[in-house]
């Protein structure tokens, strides 16, 4: 008995060190630590905290979308990044039930793109970029937006994160209006924000779009956007913090059909 106790421990130990390593530690993705607030009670039902190698995921099982995407962006990490080529592996998140979560179907034929939170180009290595698949990091995108001015925001934060050292950044959807739209089974958001954080200058701000073709971003400090959301997002400011914005360039919409390190 117990040597078949013993070897059950074993193969237990030996399942566990081949499964794909996806823990990843959370907090560190997170100013201080911490991690955002939901506010809004119609945002909390069915979420689940998923951890990666460089972001984190708060996922809704009701919008089988990410709420958030959270990274700590370091320089020497993109540098990285920039030598990495391209290898599409898009996938449904195995962690989460099927019941709950996106399937590739759902974007077949949509005329949405998969629209990465935490994007593809900032992921150091194969085993982050492949993570940075999941469908648990994606919504449903409007092309235009996804391949333009969304390719710009998320370069010119790259840009920042190269000069500051490192950012904070938490990405995700808005569901804003009661005339919501699906693909398949998953919601499309209103809008998509960017909240970049400079903890050399303890300072915040935004990019929020609507997710439709030609839209305009608005710059937003992080307090406007948290009213916006219903989410506290960086729950260890000050109200005061919050509402110092941090300068954010001007974006350019790329002119370029697809920046396929996106």
């Amino acid at each position: 008995m117990l040597q078949k106790r013993f070897g059950a421990a074993v193969l237990a130990w030996l399942l566990l060190a081949a499964a794909p390593a996806f823990a990843g530690d959370c907090p560190a993705h997170y100013v201080d630590g911490r991690l955002p607030e939901i506010r809004n009670p119609k945002l909390v039902n069915a979420t689940r905290e998923l951890c990666f190698g460089v972001f984190g995921v708060m996922h809704s099982g009701v919008t089988r979308t990410p709420l958030w995407s959270a990274e700590f962006l370091r320089a020497d990490n993109l540098h990285a990044a920039k030598e990495l080529s391209r290898e599409n592996s898009f996938h449904a998140e195995p962690r989460l039930p099927p019941s709950q979560r996106a399937e590739l179907a759902d974007y077949a034929r949509s005329g949405f793109d998969r629209g990465h939170m935490a994007p593809n180009g900032n992921m150091p290595d194969r085993r982050s970029q492949h993570e940075s698949f999941t469908l648990a990091n994606m919504v449903p995108q409007d092309a235009d937006i996804n391949r333009h001015v969304w390719a710009s925001i998320e370069g010119t934060v790259r840009k920042m994160a190269k000069k500051e050292g490192s950012l904070y950044v938490i990405t995700g959807p808005a569901f804003i209006g009661a005339r919501l739209r699906k693909v398949g089974n998953v919601m499309v958001p209103s809008h998509v924000y960017k909240l970049v954080y400079s903890p050399r200058r303890r300072a915040g701000a935004a990019w929020f779009i609507e997710n439709r073709a030609d839209a305009e971003y608005q710059a937003m400090s992080v307090a406007q956007l948290e009213a916006v959301v219903g989410i506290d997002l960086l729950p260890s400011l000050t109200p005061q913090q919050k509402h110092t914005m941090l300068r954010l360039p001007n974006i350019k919409r790329k002119k370029s059909a697809y920046l396929l390190r996106l």
